[in-house]
């Protein structure tokens, strides 16, 4: 198998069109991003699957953020609307780390289902309290112990379902006051502080496939955003200890200056293993990946690692688990079905 394209892209439309797909031929990403523009019904999304993985020429990786609450690409009617993580694990409580764990196990096989092999999450940013509105709701919770402990049980529900998670935002986003697809946030806390709070639920789940890059300044640590960063790209190897394959945060976010080009180089240089970039012209996409090139081998070997780390999966009866959830919600998790899907929303009770 010869290297993957440095890259993670994505497509304008339900289907591939004739010049996406000879691009991808020549190109090779490594994988592919879903957005809501890709997804129709069950039988379209999987045939783009198929599509992108053909034009590839390889098993490429298929992600999405289907996080839950305003960040998921598949709704209702098809499938099953979920509350904000935050509201989610709070009505919860101390049921919280076991209903993560069905609430991702119940969203890869969604996921599963449609060639989707990948999913944006667990966001395992610690909440605090001036963490941007963007983010708070999207968040765990303010305790890194606890985040941690829930982002694990996040993690294993989408690996028992045959998903790869992606922790995010490397090396932490929670201090963030404003939003970074649309300013560059700045961070001044110390590195000792860093380290205690923000870093800590990623050495938990260090070991996780995959780790998106958050593009944000920490002041204490270098004067360059953290995706493009070699100091903090070896703080995430080193003093983290996560050292398997790292993509970045979507490269057009406005967080960034210079041109994507100029992002691309210098992410991919700093240490990123594979540049995402997305909602982009074709003309730029093709930029971009000719910037990116092949991985090196280093990124490959960990590519090959987290794809190592998909697996068929585990037999389990998923009308029991929603069953099990809504209990521990108290029964105030599903109220109502439509299309014959359970809607674990407000709203919904």
């Amino acid at each position: 198998m010869g290297p993957f394209g440095a890259t993670i892209l994505d497509a304008d439309g339900l289907s591939l069109t004739a010049e996406e797909a000879a691009f991808f031929r020549d190109v090779r990403p490594f994988g592919f991003i879903l957005f809501s523009r890709n997804i129709d019904t069950p039988d379209q999304v999987r045939s783009l699957c198929d599509q992108m993985r053909r034009a590839a020429g390889h098993d490429a990786v298929i992600t999405i953020d289907q996080e839950g609450g305003r960040v998921q690409r598949l709704r209702s009617p098809e499938w099953r609307e979920w509350l904000p993580p935050l509201d989610f694990v709070a009505l919860a409580g101390r049921h919280a780390a076991r209903a993560m764990y069905l609430r991702h196990r119940i969203i890869a096989d969604e996921l599963s289902a449609l060639g989707i092999d990948s999913n944006c999450a667990p966001m395992v940013d610690v909440a605090g309290p001036a963490t941007h509105e963007f983010l708070r709701n999207r968040c765990y919770g303010s305790d890194p112990a606890r985040v941690a402990l829930l982002g694990q049980a996040a993690g294993q529900g989408l690996l028992d379902g045959g998903v790869l998670p992606v922790v995010k935002h490397i090396p932490g986003h929670g201090r963030a006051t404003m939003d970074s697809h649309f300013d560059l946030p700045r961070v001044d806390a110390p590195h000792r502080d860093l380290s205690t709070v923000d870093f800590a639920p990623f050495k938990a789940l260090r070991d996780m496939p995959m780790g998106m890059t958050a593009h944000l300044v920490y002041d204490a640590l270098d004067r360059e955003p953290a995706t493009c960063s070699p100091h903090v790209m070896g703080i995430i190897r080193d003093e983290i200890g996560f050292d398997n394959l790292i993509m970045t945060d979507d490269l057009s976010m406005k967080a960034l200056s210079g041109t994507h080009v100029q992002s691309t180089i210098a992410a991919l240089k700093a240490g990123c293993d594979v540049a995402l970039y997305c909602n982009q012209p074709l003309a730029d996409r093709i930029a971009v990946a000719e910037a990116a090139g092949e991985m090196t081998q280093v990124a490959q070997t960990r590519a090959l690692r987290a794809l190592g780390m998909r697996k068929t999966p585990d037999d389990v009866d998923i009308p029991a688990l929603e069953s099990e959830l809504e209990a521990l919600l108290g029964g105030a998790g599903s109220g109502r079905t439509y299309a014959n899907r359970v809607i674990f929303a407000m709203g919904g009770v």
